[in-house]
């Protein structure tokens, strides 16, 4: 299993090419409430490339931090790949990044739907450059690891942009 201490090691990893590259990011966040932003800025130094974080919890807040489509939320839910291109997209754009990085999911232990198990995340990645990445992830565990799983999954789809 995934630990903080390896969660962290990934964040200094992603800021340190962040920082070489001159580039910024920030984070929009639903399910894992700030904790990738949290594990970001345990890293001294992050300021010089992290603008901060949205914790998005509400369809509200989506819709008006972020200008996620509330017929898209009506449609399809918060807990969706369409929602969290949105996020991270909205992110983007609210903190004038290079990149962000979304999360949207069930962390649970309810809330679990037809369709949508207590586990059900999607991230995605939006970059000035055009690039766009999501991923879809069903964690199998409690309500903390499952945030910890996203926030690495998070951190592993930066890295994964930043090394390329």
């Amino acid at each position: 299993m995934i630990t903080q201490t390896e969660t962290i090691e990934l964040a200094r990893q992603a800021g340190s090419l962040l920082a070489d590259r001159r580039l910024t990011c920030a984070t929009a966040e639903s399910c894992t409430g700030g904790l990738i932003g949290h594990l970001l800025t345990e890293i001294p130094g992050s300021s010089a490339y992290f603008a901060g974080a949205a914790v998005v919890y509400s369809y509200a807040a989506k819709e008006r931090l972020l200008g996620v489509d509330p017929t898209l939320l009506l449609n399809e839910g918060a807990v969706s790949a369409a929602v969290a291109r949105q996020m991270a997209q909205g992110a983007r754009r609210l903190f004038d990044v290079t990149v962000a990085v979304s999360v949207t999911g069930i962390a649970g232990p309810g809330g679990g739907l037809p369709g949508k198990p207590t586990g059900t995340t999607f991230l995605h990645l939006s970059a000035v450059n055009g690039y766009e990445q999501g991923s879809h992830h069903l964690w199998p565990a409690d309500r903390s690891t499952n945030k910890l799983l996203s926030a690495y999954a998070a951190l592993q789809l930066l890295l994964d942009y930043l090394a390329a």
